[in-house]
C-alpha cells in the first residue's frame, strides 16, 4: 500500500524539486561569465585536489558519477579549450589520465572566487547556521542511502 506524503512531507519535496533546478541554473548563470559550466568546474574542482592535479580517467568518472563515455564527452571541451589534457600513464600504459594543464589552473582559480560568492549570494547567506547544519545532514544521510542501497531500489 502506498504511503502518500502528508502536507508537510510535500512541501518539502516540492521545495527541492522546484528550488534546486533553479539553484543550479543560477550558479551555471555565474559560472558562465568564466566560460566554464557547473561539470567543467568540477572536474576542475577535483583534478585541483588531486596529487598533482591528476586523476585516473576511471577514478574522475566514478567521483564525478559520469559512465566512461560521459566523460570522454565532459572531457573533450576542456581539452579542446586546453583546461585538460589527456595522458598515458607512465607508471601503467593502459590507464589514461586526466591532468589539469596551467591555463586550467588559471581558469579555476580565476573562477572559484566569484562561484564562491555565488554560492554564498543564491543559498548560504540566506540560511542560518542550524538550517545549515540541516542541510548537511539532510543530504550526507540521503547520500549514504543512495551509496549502500542496492541498484534495483535506486
Amino acid at each position: 500500500m502506498t504511503r502518500w506524503l502528508d502536507d508537510e512531507e510535500m512541501a518539502a519535496w516540492r521545495s527541492l524539486i522546484e528550488t534546486g533546478t533553479d539553484l543550479f541554473r543560477a550558479l551555471e548563470s555565474d559560472l558562465a561569465e568564466h566560460g566554464l559550466d557547473q561539470g567543467d568546474y568540477q572536474v576542475l574542482v577535483y583534478l585541483s585536489e588531486s596529487e598533482q592535479d591528476r586523476m585516473r580517467m576511471s577514478d574522475l568518472a566514478c567521483s564525478l558519477q559520469l559512465t566512461p563515455s560521459g566523460l570522454t564527452r565532459r572531457l573533450d571541451g576542456l581539452v579542446g579549450s586546453g583546461l585538460v589534457d589527456r595522458v598515458r600513464s607512465a607508471d601503467d600504459g593502459r590507464v589514461m589520465l586526466a591532468v589539469m594543464t596551467p591555463a586550467g589552473r588559471r581558469a579555476l582559480e580565476a573562477a572559484a572566487p566569484h562561484h564562491v560568492e555565488s554560492v554564498r549570494r543564491h543559498m548560504i547567506d540566506l540560511l542560518d547556521r542550524d538550517e545549515i547544519r540541516a542541510i548537511a545532514s539532510s543530504f550526507s544521510k540521503i547520500r549514504q542511502h543512495l551509496d549502500t542501497a542496492p541498484q534495483e531500489e535506486q
